[in-house]
Formats: C-alpha cells, sequence, structure tokens
C-alpha cells in the first residue's frame, strides 16, 4: 500500500503536491457475498465524506440516480468535464482517504492497475502529450488537454450504506470505474480500464499496465487449432470499442467460437483472461461474478479480429449473457488501449436495484 502512494508521490512532487500522489442463468449469491466488502465500503466512504467541507461535498455527492452515472469517458480533462471531486484539489488528508475508498472497493491487484494506468497518464503528461496551442497540456489547468495523476476524480452517488443501493465513480483519462452497491452485493460495470502508454519505465521496473490482457489474449487465440481459430476470427475488422462510452443499452449479436466448443483447458484460459477484468473489484464480488459467469460459460463467445500473432494489431472481445469485455488498441497504435467491460443485465447495478 505504501509502495503505491510512493509510486504516485513521486511522479507528483515536481509539479503538485502529494496526492495520487435465452435468459441468463445467474449464479445463486451466497449469503455472505459483499458483506464484508460492502462494510469496508461503507466505513471507507463515510469517512472519507467527513474529510470534505462545505464547498467540497457538492462535487463529491450525487443522488443515486443522477445524470452523473453516466458521466465517464476514456477521454482527459479539457475535452471531457466529469463534474465531480478532482484529486489535484484535496488536502494531503483527503487524498488518503480518497485512496482508501478505492482501495475498499477494489481487489490488490485491482487497485495496482488502477495506479498503474494513472502513473502510465502521469508519464505521458511528462512526455508533453495532449499539446493544445503549442502548450503541454498537462501542465497546469490554465487551458488546454489535461494528463497526469491530477486529473482523476472521484464521487459517491446515494448514500453509502450496507441496505440501500450506492455508487463510487472513480476516473479520468483512459480510466472509468463504476462500483454499484446494493443488498450485500459489488458490481463493477460498466467499467473502462484503458492505457496510453501501454509499457513505461518507473524506478527501474517496466510496467503494462494491461499487459496480462494482452498476454493472455494473444494466449487464449493461439491455443485454438485452425478449425477453432476458423470460427472465433471475424470475417471483418474491429479497429475500435462497440460498446464503449455512451453506449449504455446498446446490444451487439454474439460472434466468434463459443466456450462450449473449447477444450477444458482452453476454458480455463478464457475463464482466467476474463479475471483479468473482473478481478479489478474486490474479492467477494469478483468471486460471486466469477461464479455466474462459469454458470453461463457455455453460452459465452470468444472473438478475435486482426492478425494472431502476438505483438500484432488486433481485437478481441468475451461475450456471455451477463458479459461483455472488449480490448481494441487505437489507430493502429500498441501503445495505445482501451478496454471495456459490460454486463448487459446489470450495467449500473440494474438488476440489484430493480424492485
Amino acid at each position: 500500500m505504501r509502495k503505491n502512494l510512493l509510486l504516485l508521490g513521486s511522479l507528483l512532487a515536481a509539479a503538485i503536491l502529494p496526492i495520487l500522489a435465452g435468459a441468463p442463468q445467474r449464479a445463486a449469491l451466497p449469503a455472505a457475498s459483499g458483506g464484508a466488502a460492502t462494510a469496508r465500503a461503507v466505513a471507507a466512504a463515510s469517512a472519507f465524506l467527513k474529510t470534505l467541507d462545505d464547498a467540497q461535498r457538492p462535487k463529491a455527492l450525487f443522488a443515486f440516480d443522477s445524470p452523473q452515472k453516466t458521466n465517464w469517458s476514456n477521454l482527459p480533462s479539457g475535452i471531457y468535464q466529469r463534474n465531480s471531486l478532482r484529486l489535484g484539489d484535496l488536502t494531503p488528508a483527503q487524498h488518503d482517504a480518497a485512496l482508501t475508498l478505492l482501495k475498499a472497493v477494489l481487489s490488490g491487484e485491482g487497485y495496482q492497475k488502477v495506479t498503474d494506468i494513472m502513473n502510465g497518464d502521469e508519464v505521458l503528461k511528462n512526455r508533453g502529450g495532449g499539446r493544445t496551442g503549442g502548450r503541454p497540456g498537462g501542465a497546469g489547468r490554465g487551458g488546454g488537454i489535461q494528463f497526469g495523476v491530477a486529473e482523476y476524480y472521484i464521487g459517491i452517488l446515494g448514500t453509502p450504506s450496507a441496505t440501500t443501493p450506492w455508487m463510487i465513480q472513480f476516473g479520468g483519462h483512459h480510466l472509468a470505474i463504476n462500483v454499484t452497491i446494493a443488498r450485500g452485493a459489488n458490481v463493477m460495470t460498466p467499467s473502462l480500464p484503458a492505457t496510453q502508454p501501454a509499457t513505461f519505465t518507473l524506478d527501474g521496473r517496466s510496467i503494462r499496465p494491461l499487459g496480462d490482457e494482452h498476454d493472455k489474449g494473444f494466449a487464449l487465440i493461439n491455443a485454438l487449432d485452425a478449425g477453432q481459430q476458423k470460427q472465433a476470427v471475424l470475417n471483418y475488422r474491429v479497429s475500435d470499442l462497440v460498446l464503449g462510452p455512451g453506449q449504455d443499452g446498446k446490444t451487439i449479436a454474439t460472434e466468434g467460437i463459443p466456450a462450449s466448443d473449447l477444450t477444458p483447458a482452453q476454458q480455463s484460459m478464457l475463464l482466467d483472461l476474463v479475471h483479468e477484468w473482473v478481478g479489478i473489484l474486490n474479492d467477494e464480488g469478483a468471486a460471486a461474478t466469477m461464479a455466474e459467469i462459469r454458470t453461463n460459460l457455455p453460452r459465452t463467445y470468444f472473438a478475435w479480429s486482426g492478425p494472431t500473432a502476438p505483438g500484432s494489431i488486433a481485437y478481441f472481445r468475451v461475450q456471455g449473457p451477463t458479459l461483455v469485455i472488449e480490448y481494441a488498441p487505437q489507430q493502429g497504435d500498441l501503445d495505445h488501449i482501451h478496454t471495456i467491460y459490460r454486463d448487459p443485465t446489470n450495467d449500473y447495478g440494474a438488476k440489484l436495484v430493480r424492485p
């Protein structure tokens, strides 16, 4: 935990304060699933809210059914306005409380992935990414496109509670995390983990925020035999997310190879790939979601567009009754990756909040 904070703090020190720095079959939810995670989230959210002053609270708190719920994007500040509370405007104590809330709703590996994505955005800023009118967009708030770890936003929709639905929203450039908590369950759809750069060096370490997603996707397509690949590979090119930001409620037909046509070993590889997204959520919530996905595995499809040689520019999708995952390099650039994770039946906890 301390190491993650130090990584972010080192990036910010030169510029800002050290702030972050058929009908689907749904698996039965274990009686205690999400209970401990919900309690941690409620406590962390309440503690965070207590640190805010009267001017900050309206930027952090929204009604559960507010339009803010769908106010998320892969775009950076200066192009997209999020309206919630900017991390760069928090005091160190408030920033720590915000991070504690984020850690409460994510797994350890999920928090690390989010941290890596944000650190990558700081690297992008320091490289001069997003120049507008000849100025580095990430240099401050005086105009232009804004990059960097200060440009991530946090909001709470509804009242933190163990009984009534509420939601934590966190995101910025190349990141949108939406965690809905209701009926003792935690769900994290829709969410958008993306990255630019896809590989960077920090403190002597090579970091690939979405490296496992890339590697496991290519490992799976290359584990298929010729006949299976013929089923999986689409006969047209997909170059971007189909169900990205602004596409709530849109549906697409299933394509590719069904998991029922995969061997047990290939099915395990598919589930391991899916867990890279599902596992961003806290362990209790992720376990319940993975159980549901396993129940629907025979009706889950794996589709591919593009070359299958590792390191190529390629798109892939995993789609089932309660799952859509997309992976899409942007504009032919392996160093700029978008992904999306949705549950068409339960985005924003739709099934959990239904009477």
